[in-house]
């Protein structure tokens, strides 16, 4: 079995935007792994001011961090974390390196060939040919040759992985390189929650706010157009006339986007006594955000319809779910199922605004949310399991 020898055994998690204590990597990966106290886990990815919660029990030598990457994602610093990483392949001469981001599996795969014996798992955490396709970051010839080229160095890297990690199911169908590949090798390993060391989750939903209460609203996670940012702001400010006893929309999260967080900013000025924003030109701990969750009474997820997203099941999703927080979603019939199984919020459509204000007052009135409790399944601890068990059995 994986990591239940006497020799220690290192494992590289290795990303460049996302932080080293990025929830899936450190929160998720990097506590599973360390359940085998022989395994010693190291982390590269973009620097964080952040410390990650350490379970005291734990030794600190267990998990190390190595920041990579620091700065502006258009930076010629995404060059330099290229280099920084190759170094660490050399000195750490890991036995296993899990690959979070598509701009290291070149990289990876030199590695891999140079050596004898070298493994490496890929983590797909996203559908990154059609996000580049249809998010228009990029424009053109340049959109179109990004998005080949990853696939490209997607499918090479697949066929010489141990093993594929797949954020979302989805993504078993539209990937095409994956039909090439064995099914013991893909393993499903969807963004659930997972407390940090010493946290207890809640086993009861939030009690409802009052009519006389300010309604707390919650936006967290990647501040986007796309993730519905414009959305949030119009039913906050529609619900602070409608809200008998007024409301309130915390914003925490990073935004990429720079003239996107000036407008942002320039907003939540304007109305200080109903907006708070938390972070935006930088990576939040996930810690802050899980206390923002914990004061809220409506978590709100008001994406915006787009090929990108409309068959992936959002992180935050989890989160709110397995915090027993009520979630407002556009009718989507993903969401839809899981939301229905749970009885954890309203389905509602974001438009006209003021209709959608007076429904969610309707709801807080009328409904009970979480009448079965809590779900379990909203938790990483059978993720986990699906982890060990590729590594015991492939790696």
């Amino acid at each position: 079995m994986f990591g239940s020898g006497s020799s220690q055994v290192r494992v590289l998690l290795a990303s460049v935007l996302k932080p080293v204590d990025d929830t899936r990597m450190r929160g998720k990966f990097a506590e599973t792994l360390r359940e085998r106290l022989n395994v010693q886990v190291h982390i590269a990815g973009r620097a964080s001011a952040s410390a990650f919660p350490q379970d005291p029990a734990v030794a600190s030598s267990q998990v190390k961090q190595h920041p990579i990457f620091q700065g502006s994602r258009l930076s010629l610093n995404r060059l330099t974390a290229q280099w920084r990483y190759w170094r660490l392949l050399q000195v750490l001469r890991p036995a296993l390196v899990i690959v979070h981001a598509p701009e290291l599996l070149p990289l990876t795969l030199l590695w891999q060939r140079l050596g004898r014996g070298r493994q490496f798992l890929y983590d797909i955490r996203e559908n990154y040919a059609l996000n580049v396709s249809t998010q228009r970051v990029y424009q053109g010839l340049t959109r179109r040759w990004l998005a080949a080229g990853l696939r490209w160095v997607e499918g090479w890297a697949a066929r010489q992985a141990s093993g594929l990690l797949l954020a979302e199911e989805s993504y078993v169908t539209e990937l095409p390189f994956l039909r090439e590949l064995p099914p013991e090798r893909v393993v499903v390993l969807e963004n659930k929650y997972q407390p940090a060391p010493g946290e207890a989750p809640p086993t009861q939903a939030r009690p409802h706010p009052m009519l006389h209460e300010s309604l707390q609203l919650l936006y967290s996670g990647t501040i986007s157009e796309l993730n519905g940012i414009w959305e949030a702001i119009a039913l906050a400010q529609a619900l602070a006339t409608t809200w008998p006893g007024s409301a309130h929309c915390t914003i925490i999260g990073f935004c990429q986007q720079p003239g996107l967080l000036q407008r942002l900013q320039d907003t939540v000025a304007q109305q200080p006594a109903l907006f708070t924003l938390i972070g935006g030109a930088e990576p939040v701990p996930h810690a802050a955000i899980v206390g923002a969750i914990a004061h809220s009474h409506l978590g709100l997820l008001p994406y915006r319809p787009h090929p990108s997203t409309e068959r992936c099941r959002p992180t935050k999703l989890f989160e709110y779910l397995a915090l027993g927080l009520p979630i407002l979603i556009p009718r989507n019939a993903l969401w839809a199922k899981t939301m229905g199984q749970h009885g954890g919020g309203m389905m509602l459509e974001l438009t006209p605004v003021d209709e959608t204000a007076t429904q969610v007052r309707n709801a807080f009135e009328h409904c009970r949310f979480y009448p079965n409790g809590l779900p379990k399944e909203a938790l990483w601890t059978g993720e986990g399991k699906k982890l060990w068990h590729l590594l015991d059995t492939v790696i």
